[in-house]
């Protein structure tokens, strides 16, 4: 992410993208839509830790680049929000937004099949955007576990800003549609007004990798 100004595209497309986020919350009223975010590089720490409203959520342009890319230790730490507690029994399904301009330079997998293990992350509604040609975008396409699906593409920073757009307003309505029950599956979920669990933005650094 330090080469072309590839972390500053990112804090840019970010930013432009919560206006959308906000206005598909607003379509959504029975739904509280939560953010939290992570940041890693030699390893992975809360940038936002408190599950914090989409309306108060903000970002600022302090992402930067160093050390590796430890993806499996994002994962591993954004699993620990996905078990039951914190996370209510049921609930609408949380997001996971990766966006990844490299390679991850630590065990990934161990990560995914920390998410996975939790009731909530194999639940989860993911997105997936590469940033340039060095992406890798097999971890992107095994990120998203589903073989018909692949990751969005970025070239430039317009590319970037469409991207993230999309796939963040896309994320909150698909996690906004209840997918027959909690997290344990079967039933209806039937709440007075659903509480979605945080959609965790990760976003990495090494070359960066974000989400």
């Amino acid at each position: 992410m330090s080469v072309n100004g590839k972390i500053a595209e990112l804090n840019f497309a970010i930013r432009e993208a919560i206006p959308e986020m906000r206005k598909a919350a607003e379509e959504n009223p029975a739904a509280d839509l939560l953010v939290r975010a992570i940041t890693f590089n030699d390893g992975a720490s809360w940038r936002v830790e408190k599950p914090t409203s989409v309306h108060d959520f903000t970002w600022k342009d302090d992402a930067t680049t160093a050390g590796w890319t430890s993806l499996g230790a994002a994962l591993k730490l954004a699993a620990t929000v996905l078990d039951m507690p914190p996370m209510p029994e049921r609930a609408l399904r949380p997001v996971l937004a990766l966006v990844s301009d490299g390679q991850p330079t630590d065990d990934w997998r161990a990560g995914m099949r920390a998410v996975d293990a939790t009731p909530w992350g194999k639940r989860a509604v993911r997105v997936a955007v590469g940033i340039g040609q060095d992406a890798d975008k097999a971890v992107l396409k095994e990120f998203l576990a589903d073989p018909e699906r692949e990751p969005l593409l970025a070239s430039n920073p317009q590319q970037l800003v469409r991207a993230i757009r999309w796939a963040s307003t896309m994320a909150i309505r698909a996690s906004s549609t209840p997918a027959g029950g909690g997290a344990g599956g079967g039933g209806n979920v039937q709440l007075t007004k659903n509480v979605a669990p945080p959609p965790v933005i990760t976003s990495a650094d090494d070359d960066d990798d974000v989400w």
